[in-house]
C-alpha cells in the first residue's frame, strides 16, 4: 500500500520526492515504492461567489444585499482544475491507504490541503507533516514524526473562519459601496483600517504649521550640553534666548554632579517576518512583498533559511543541539566571525532565545544546516540572507556594555546636562572607534566654555514608509505576519494607496473611501478584536461558528449603514477624454502594464493605454528605449526622442541575447515565487474590474 503526499507547490513536492526516494516522474505527481507525491498550485479551491448560490445574486444591486449564504461552499478555481482532477484520481487508487498533508505549516497551508481532501471526499486516515525548514534532514525527520491531522483541526477552523469572514465583510461592504457610488470601491476588515492609518499620518502633515524657535546650548571642549529638564528648552523669541546668554556669559561653569550608569545590551533575538520586512525596507527600500518573495526562495530553493512566515522570535529548547551545525554551515559565509565564535566553544550566550512557551506555529528565522552557495544567489537574496546570519551570529557573542556618564553643569542658577558614553565591551555590536573624552570631577571649574544660541524650525511629521506601516499594523493587531504584505499590495492595486519612492500616500479615491465606509471599519479596534478571535479559534478556546455568527451580524449592520448613508462621491479618475465607441468619459486605471483609459459606462468594454508602452528595443540613432505604437498597419516601434520608426516584424527573427534571456528567466522565477492572492481576492478583483468597466 502507498501513502499520498500533498505538497503546496510543484517545487516543494519534487524536493520531498527526491529526499524520500521517489523517482517515477509523471505530469502531476512523482511515484515511489511506498509513496506518491503530488502537489497543489497554491489554492485549488475557493469559496463560491454569490452567483454560484443564487442567480439573482449575480446582479450588483442594493436589493439583494446583504448576501448571507445559508452554508458556505467551495468550488474549483479556474485554470487549475486539471491538477485537482489528477489529485482526485490518485486518491481513488486502490493502493492508497492514507494521505499526508505536506503543505506549508501554517493557517493558509492547512486550508489549501483540507479543502482539497474535503472536495475529493477523501475518507482514509490523514497525517500532517510539520517542518520549519526544507533541508533534507528536516524533511526526513518530519516524516518520522508525522502527527494525526486531527491535532490541527482548530488551525483549519481558524483558516475557514478567516476566509468566510473576509467573504462576508469584504464582499458585502465592497458591493454596497460600489453600487451606491457607481465606482469600484474596495473595502475590507483589515485593509480599510490600514489605509486609515496612512491617512491619519497625512492629516497630521497637512495640519502642521512650521514654527521657528531658539535653543541655548553650552559648548564644553567641543561637546554640547543642553538645558536641564525643568528649564525652558525652547524660546519663541530670540530676545529671550539672548537675555539668558548675556546673564551666563561672565558666569563660571562648575561640575555640580556626576552620575555613572553601566548599561548592558544583550544581542537581539532572531527576526520574525514583520521585523525582517521592516528592516529590509529601511536598508534597501524593499517592499514587504518583495522581502517575503526573496525569503521564500531562500527557504524553498536554496534551503538556507527556516520557515519565513513566522511571528515568533524565539527558538524551542531542543534546537540548542542544532546550533553548532548551523554555525558550521555558515562558516564560509562569515569565516572570521564564525572562527572566533568556535574558538570560544560555539556556545549561545543569549540563553533567553530558547523558550518553548513563546514559539507559536514556527520558531524565529535563522539559517538552516545547509551550507549556502553565494554564487547561486542574486544580490537581493544575499542581502536578506546576510541580515538573518548577522542576527544569528549575535546569539553567540557577548553582550554590548557601555558606561553612560551624566554631568550636571551649573552656571549661576542655570543647569545644563552633558552626557558621555564609553564602550566597555563591543560584544555583538559593530561600533566605530571612539574619540578620547575628557573626564570631569565634581566641583571642577570648567574652562573653554561658550554659550550659543541656535535657531531651529519645527519639522513636520514624515509620511509613513512601508517599514513604519508594518510596525503600526503589528501594534494594532491588523493582519498576521504572513498576510500584511498582501494587504499593502491590494491597497495599491485597488488605486486606494500609492507608493512614491519609499513613502506611502493615500490616493484621492482612497481619501473619499474613508469618508464613505462605515466608521467601525476605519478604526483598527474592531479588526484587532476579530484577529484575536481567530487566534483563539486556532488555540481551541473559541468556536468557529460563534465567531462567524458575530461576523454575519456585523455584515448586516454595515450594509444597512451604507444604504442609509447620505454621503456623496466624486470620481477623481474621470478624465476629459471621450470614449470613441459610446461617447462617455474615460476613466484612468492602474494596471500591471501601466496606466489605462477605460470607458466609464458599465455597458462598454472600450479600453486603451494612456501612454505608449516602453519596449526593450533600442533606437539605432540615440540608443534609448523605443515605444510601441499602433497604427493602421499594426504595431510598430517609435523613438519619442528622434522620431525614428521601425516595423515590429523586422525584429521577429532576431535572436534574444544571453543577457535578455537571463532577465526574462529571472522575472519568470520571481513571479513563480511570489505569493498567490487568495481565491476571494482574485474573484473579487475580477468582479470589480468588470463592474468598473
Amino acid at each position: 500500500m502507498k501513502t499520498l503526499i500533498i505538497s503546496e507547490k510543484p517545487s516543494v513536492g519534487k524536493e520531498i520526492a527526491r529526499v524520500l526516494g521517489a523517482n517515477q516522474k509523471n505530469k502531476s505527481y512523482i511515484e515511489g515504492k511506498d509513496i506518491i507525491v503530488t502537489w497543489a498550485l497554491g489554492h485549488l479551491l475557493g469559496l463560491k461567489m454569490p452567483e454560484d448560490y443564487k442567480q439573482e445574486w449575480a446582479t450588483w444591486d442594493m436589493e439583494s444585499l446583504p448576501l448571507i449564504p445559508a452554508k458556505m461552499q467551495i468550488k474549483p478555481l479556474k485554470n487549475t482544475g486539471h491538477q485537482l482532477k489528477a489529485i482526485k484520481q490518485l486518491a481513488q487508487r486502490k493502493d492508497i491507504d492514507q494521505a499526508v498533508i505536506a503543505t506549508d505549516a501554517g493557517r493558509e497551508g492547512e486550508l489549501v490541503a483540507r479543502w482539497i481532501l474535503e472536495y475529493i471526499k477523501f475518507n482514509k486516515p490523514v497525517k500532517r507533516l510539520w517542518i520549519s525548514s526544507q533541508t533534507d534532514q528536516a524533511i526526513r525527520t518530519g516524516f518520522k514524526q508525522l502527527q494525526p491531522s486531527k491535532k490541527y483541526d482548530a488551525l483549519y477552523d481558524a483558516a475557514v473562519a478567516r476566509s468566510e469572514a473576509d467573504w462576508l465583510i469584504g464582499l458585502n461592504v465592497t458591493r454596497a459601496l460600489t453600487v451606491k457610488y457607481q465606482d469600484s470601491l474596495s473595502a475590507g476588515r483589515v485593509q480599510t483600517p490600514t489605509l486609515a492609518m496612512i491617512r491619519k499620518q497625512e492629516a497630521l502633515i497637512e495640519q502642521f504649521i512650521p514654527e521657528t524657535f531658539f535653543t541655548v546650548e553650552l559648548n564644553v571642549a567641543g561637546q554640547s550640553a543642553v538645558l536641564k529638564e525643568g528649564a525652558p528648552h525652547k524660546f519663541k523669541e530670540r530676545v529671550q534666548a539672548e537675555e539668558l546668554v548675556s546673564r551666563l556669559t561672565s558666569e563660571p561653569v562648575m561640575v555640580q554632579e556626576v552620575k555613572e550608569k553601566q548599561q548592558v545590551h544583550a544581542a537581539p533575538l532572531p527576526y520574525d517576518l514583520t521585523e525582517l520586512q521592516r528592516e529590509a525596507n529601511q536598508r534597501y527600500q524593499f517592499s514587504a512583498k518583495k522581502t517575503l518573495s526573496v525569503m521564500q526562495t531562500l527557504y524553498e530553493r536554496h534551503k538556507v533559511l527556516s520557515y519565513p512566515r513566522t511571528d515568533s522570535k524565539h527558538l524551542t529548547d531542543d534546537m540548542s543541539a542544532t546550533m553548532k551545525d548551523r554555525l558550521q554551515a555558515i562558516h564560509g559565509f562569515f569565516p572570521e566571525e564564525v572562527k572566533g565564535i568556535l574558538k570560544r566553544g560555539g556556545v549561545v550566550t543569549q540563553k533567553s532565545v530558547f523558550n518553548n512557551a513563546k514559539v507559536t506555529d514556527h520558531h524565529g528565522i535563522i539559517p538552516t544546516e545547509e551550507r549556502p552557495r553565494p554564487e547561486k544567489m542574486d544580490q537581493d537574496e544575499l542581502r536578506i540572507y546576510r541580515m538573518v546570519v548577522e542576527r544569528f551570529l549575535g546569539l553567540f557573542l557577548p553582550s554590548y556594555k557601555e558606561v553612560k556618564t551624566t554631568y550636571t553643569l551649573a552656571a549661576a542658577d542655570v543647569t545644563f546636562t552633558l552626557q558621555q558614553v564609553v564602550v566597555v565591551e563591543k560584544g555583538w555590536r559593530k561600533t566605530e572607534a571612539q574619540k578620547p573624552q575628557t573626564i570631569y570631577k565634581k566641583g571642577e571649574r570648567l574652562s573653554q566654555t561658550t554659550v550659543q544660541i541656535k535657531k531651529r524650525l519645527t519639522e513636520a511629521p514624515s509620511r509613513l514608509t512601508e517599514a513604519a506601516l508594518l510596525q503600526k499594523m503589528e501594534n494594532n493587531g491588523l493582519g498576521t505576519a504572513a498576510t500584511r504584505a498582501e494587504i499593502i499590495e491590494k491597497l495599491i492595486s485597488s488605486d486606494l494607496m500609492e507608493r512614491q519612492l519609499t513613502k506611502l500616500t493615500v490616493s484621492p479615491k482612497g481619501k473619499q473611501l474613508l469618508t464613505l465606509v462605515n466608521p467601525a471599519l476605519v478604526t483598527p479596534e474592531l479588526t484587532s478584536k476579530w484577529e484575536k478571535s481567530l487566534e483563539e479559534i486556532a488555540a481551541g478556546t473559541l468556536k468557529k461558528d460563534e465567531f462567524l455568527k458575530q461576523i454575519t451580524t456585523e455584515a448586516k449592520r454595515l450594509v444597512k449603514e451604507i444604504k442609509l448613508s447620505e454621503q456623496t462621491y466624486k470620481d477623481y479618475s474621470l478624465t476629459s477624454k471621450v470614449c470613441p465607441d459610446c461617447g462617455e468619459l474615460l476613466k484612468e486605471r492602474n494596471s500591471r502594464d501601466g496606466k489605462m483609459l477605460v470607458c466609464s459606462s458599465t455597458d462598454c468594454s472600450y479600453r486603451r493605454r494612456k501612454d505608449p508602452k516602453v519596449s526593450n528595443r533600442r533606437c539605432a540613432q540615440c540608443h534609448r528605449k523605443m515605444e510601441i505604437h499602433e497604427g493602421k498597419k499594426g504595431k510598430f516601434f517609435k523613438c519619442k526622442y528622434c522620431n525614428l520608426s521601425e516595423k515590429m516584424s523586422d525584429t521577429k527573427n532576431k535572436k534574444v541575447n544571453k543577457h535578455e534571456t537571463k532577465r526574462i528567466m529571472q522575472k519568470m522565477n520571481q513571479e513563480a515565487q511570489e505569493e498567490m492572492e487568495s481565491p476571494l481576492a482574485l474573484a473579487l478583483k475580477a468582479a470589480m474590474e468588470k463592474q468598473g468597466n
